[in-house]
């Protein structure tokens, strides 16, 4: 994996990229809220060589910093695809861990034909319909949430809420790591996060996917309502729901595995149809 630099007017993007190989649609890892491209690290190391993949630190996470944080859901949508358009990457299949999930709605939304697939992993839909008054309340306002609990209580909290696996929980820890000292930092970048989602999602537009779509989820996510929504998601749309046993919000990193496997069968089907959309399958 090649690692480069975007630059934004808020600071620097880093990704990394694998193009050497490649037939079939380019895998686009987008890691959740706080983690950095690590989090993708089973599923890089089981599609390079076959895919042309690609992962990034978020705007303002891991490496991409500094960065100013005065940008939205949709400029982050915007710098993803300019990254991938200079990568000359036309038709991704964007693969979301919970933010990453909705930044992909996102990307949906502003080029809806640009997307040739996407894998919602422990994420949830962006329409207004789907959340209550009070969860959208308490997104705008999650920083001095943050900034109240000790670190050491938020270091150790954090990766056991979401992950299941001795593995999944000590990589959420060392990406944790990376703002040890900074607690500042930390809170900031959670609670601008929360509060742009909370922003895209106010404004109510469609986030319809048309494009081949699957949901996954494990069936020990605990963060949020993350199972409650998928529930909906899956019952709305009649996207494929894909339960993870013994795995918890980042199941990508607690059953790798499963959820490679799950891809891979995605890609399988985007390849022996490379005509296929939507259909059915579209998030209304």
């Amino acid at each position: 994996m090649e690692e480069k630099t975007f630059d934004t007017p808020c600071g620097p993007i880093r990704y990394w990229i694998d193009a050497q190989p490649a037939s079939g649609p380019a895998l686009v890892f987008l890691p959740g809220l706080t983690a950095d491209h690590r989090l993708f690290d089973r599923q890089v190391e089981f599609f390079a060589g076959k895919r042309t993949v690609f992962v990034w630190d978020a705007p303002g996470h891991g490496a991409s910093w500094p960065f100013r944080f005065d940008f939205s859901l949709r400029d982050k949508a915007l710098w993803l695809d300019g990254i991938l358009t200079g990568e000359n990457i036309a038709d991704p299949v964007i693969v979301g861990q919970s933010m990453g999930g909705y930044l992909g709605q996102m990307y949906a939304e502003l080029f809806p034909d640009k997307l040739r697939g996407f894998v919602s992993i422990d994420s949830a839909p962006l329409q207004r319909s789907y959340l209550t008054a009070i969860e959208l309340w308490l997104l705008k306002r999650m920083e001095p949430v943050y900034r109240y609990y000790p670190w050491k209580w938020l270091l150790k909290q954090g990766p056991n809420g979401v992950a299941a696996s001795a593995y999944g929980r000590s990589l959420m820890r060392d990406m944790m790591l990376v703002y040890d000292g900074d607690k500042a930092r930390y809170a900031k970048l959670a609670g601008h996060g929360y509060r742009i989602l909370a922003q895209a999602i106010e404004a109510d537009l469609p986030y319809q996917l048309h494009c081949p779509a699957l949901l996954i989820c494990g069936e020990k996510d605990h963060a949020g309502s993350c199972i409650r929504y998928n529930r909906a998601w899956h019952k709305r749309t009649g996207i494929p729901l894909a339960w993870i046993a013994d795995a918890g919000h980042n199941s990508n990193t607690d059953a790798p595995e499963r959820v490679n496997a799950l891809i891979a069968s995605l890609l399988d089907k985007l390849d022996s149809n490379p005509s296929a959309d939507g259909g059915r399958l579209t998030n209304r």
